[in-house]
């Protein structure tokens, strides 16, 4: 017995040194290429294809996965632009999440002034040319071990459409595209480099249509019944009803459609509602009162009133046992320094900001890596990934691709994610994935402890319902 023990620790260390040759191996690729990944990013970015739009984004990441040796299935779960591209085989089975949508209206060159490249187009505000790029790096590179590794399991990429309000990991989730997979793995890009766990909003959208009548607004405004009055019939009471709702809760709204002339008695109006709140019950109950306050308005203007839901997503379930995994990784990768060049251009973009008091230090935001929080309560944003993490141990981290103080959705994100700096926070982010896939393929005890915190933290009856019901993919809700 003593002779096996000290068999066991003397291989202890030569596991070690194999380890770490192996994680130098995936990161050094990574270096390597990183000018090839950055390319594709900034191509991405000048597609700038607003959510079930993005043809070009999409066949990008998916030839680039084909070419390395990826099985790829495309148009999954009813969307066009959804694809599965996996390499290897048996489990486990890592999965690493790719989004690619941009956001309408915030085109932007990649200069620290606001200037569109074409008014009123779409831009990559929230950096989802980085994060889908990112990714799919990250999984060749995990991808290169596994060829010299066979039967370590299967990799796998999830080509995801429409995170900004379109849900489209809804639809994966809903149509059992995770059920075999034993660990997910995301990012984000942000402010600074970080694996605090974020439980984000539960979220319900909708578009509420009413109807009424034509009429001429002066001659024959008896003969009228107005279908923007019952749109601001509606805002007015769910703006009395903020008042007696949980705090926590985010009502917003905007009028899509509101009539063609003044002196035309709308016969439609449009007008499309987000409700959010850290549990995803309050946004259920609250959604009810809001459909209540639609139905009332339709009533009090003599108009007739439908909603169609377009997206609805949990709130997210933190597993703490990947975020540590993550965040171990995250330190051993580091953060990166500005060129003087990119000093420049960060300052230029921080002068344009409107509060300017509180804005970190350069330097920190992006060499450094934030203090790991386990589970952080102010909750600010919603995103699909949360469905993922219900039914799949997921974990993420956000990396430092913007200039810190800048606001998420703003022409100075687009401007950032176009930029060396956006491509140097992408690749921190990659190692950062790719390091951690490497480590739960090579530690099933993390992915069981790691099942099991899920299995505790959905509770014993559990059952995956979407927030967004049984309807078809809405994949003309960013159409005009």
């Amino acid at each position: 017995m003593r002779r096996l023990i000290i068999s066991v620790l003397c291989c202890l260390p030569v596991l070690a040194v194999a380890q770490n040759k192996d994680k130098k191996a995936i990161t050094a690729y990574l270096d390597q290429q990183a000018p090839t990944y950055a390319d594709i990013a900034k191509k991405i970015w000048g597609y700038a294809e607003v959510g079930y739009q993005e043809e070009k984004s999409s066949a990008l990441l998916q030839s680039t996965l084909q070419q390395e040796g990826f099985t790829v299935k495309a148009g999954i779960a009813g969307i066009p632009t959804a694809f599965v591209a996996s390499y290897g085989s048996g489990q486990p089975v890592i999965g690493i999440l790719a989004e690619y949508d941009a956001l309408p209206g915030l085109s932007q060159v990649a200069e620290p002034q606001q200037k569109a490249i074409q008014d009123g187009g779409a831009g990559h505000g929230c950096g989802h040319n980085l994060f889908g790029t990112a990714s799919m790096a990250a999984a060749i590179s995990v991808k290169n071990w596994l060829k010299e590794h066979p039967g370590k399991g299967t990799i796998r990429v999830y080509g995801c459409p429409a995170e900004e309000g379109g849900s489209g990991k809804v639809y994966m989730v809903r149509e059992g595209l995770f059920d075999d997979v034993n660990a997910v793995l995301h990012w984000h890009p942000g402010n600074d480099n970080s694996a605090t766990i974020f439980p984000w909003l539960s979220n319900k959208n909708a578009k509420f249509r009413f109807y009424g009548v034509a009429a001429h607004a002066a001659g024959a405004p008896e003969k009228g019944r107005s279908a923007l009055d019952g749109v601001e019939a509606m805002d007015y009471m769910v703006n009395m009803m903020r008042e007696h709702i949980p705090q926590e809760t985010r009502i917003h709204y905007v009028i899509t459609k509101g009539g063609d002339a003044p002196n035309v008695v709308p016969a439609f109006a449009e007008v499309y509602y987000y409700v959010r709140h850290p549990d995803m019950q309050v946004v259920k109950d609250v959604w009810e009162r809001l459909v209540k306050a639609a139905e009332g308005a339709a009533l009090g203007t003599g108009t007739r009133m439908n909603y169609e839901v377009i997206g609805g997503v949990y709130n997210m379930l933190p597993n703490e046992t990947l975020s540590k995994i993550m965040d171990s990784n995250l330190r051993l990768v580091g953060g990166f320094t500005y060129t003087s060049a990119e000093r420049e251009f960060a300052k230029k973009i921080q002068s344009t900001l409107i509060d300017t008091s509180k804005l970190l230090n350069l330097d920190t935001a992006t060499a450094t890596i934030r203090p790991f929080i386990s589970d952080k309560h102010d909750a600010i944003g919603s995103s699909d990934v949360a469905d993922v993490s219900w039914v799949t141990p997921t974990a993420g981290i956000s990396t430092a691709t913007f200039v810190p103080g800048s606001s998420g959705h703003s022409w100075q994100n687009v401007a950032a994610a176009g930029s060396s700096i956006g491509a140097k926070g992408m690749m921190v982010a990659a190692k950062t994935i790719a390091l951690t896939a490497y480590d739960l393929f090579n530690d099933p005890a993390a992915l069981e402890t790691a099942k099991t915190e899920l299995k505790k933290r959905q509770g014993p009856s559990f059952k995956y319902e979407a927030m967004l019901g049984n309807r078809a993919p809405a994949l003309d809700y960013r159409k005009k």
